[in-house]
């Protein structure tokens, strides 16, 4: 679920979520357990838990998750040679390479075969590669 992901990002409890959003702690329970779905709780729940989770409302709802969904499935299922190349990137990021404008080449170039040579991926996905790492300098 997307608020126990998140909650795990920022590395907090859901109490301390319940306390922050002033929401009770049996509701906050409920949404996580999927006995009470986020959608059919009060505008005003929805926007205390994003408030507290520093994101949007709509992050929370269905069509946020399904997005959500959408952009992690856009790093799995690459080509061989486009998930070599986007591993040695991330960890040339990780380790500061000295070669991380090679690295940069290599990633580029692999995307733009696995778009334009061999149709492997959508413009779309590539786009979206594109923007992450090499474009907005491959912080997540």
């Amino acid at each position: 679920m997307i608020i126990e992901d998140l909650l795990a990002k920022k590395n907090m409890t859901k109490y301390r979520l319940a306390v922050m959003a002033n929401v009770p702690h049996t509701t906050l329970n409920d949404i996580c357990r999927g006995k009470t779905k986020l959608e059919k709780c009060s505008a005003e729940t929805v926007y205390k838990l994003a408030n507290a989770l520093g994101v949007s409302m709509e992050m929370l709802t269905e069509s946020g998750l399904r997005e959500t969904k959408k952009v992690r499935s856009f790093e799995y299922g690459l080509p061989d040679y486009l998930q070599h190349d986007l591993d040695a990137y991330k960890e040339g990021l990780k380790t500061k390479s000295g070669i991380l404008d090679c690295l940069w080449g290599e990633l580029y170039g692999s995307i733009n075969i696995a778009e334009i040579n061999e149709g492997a991926i959508t413009p779309e996905h590539a786009d979206y590669l594109r923007q992450k790492y090499l474009w907005g300098g491959g912080r997540e």
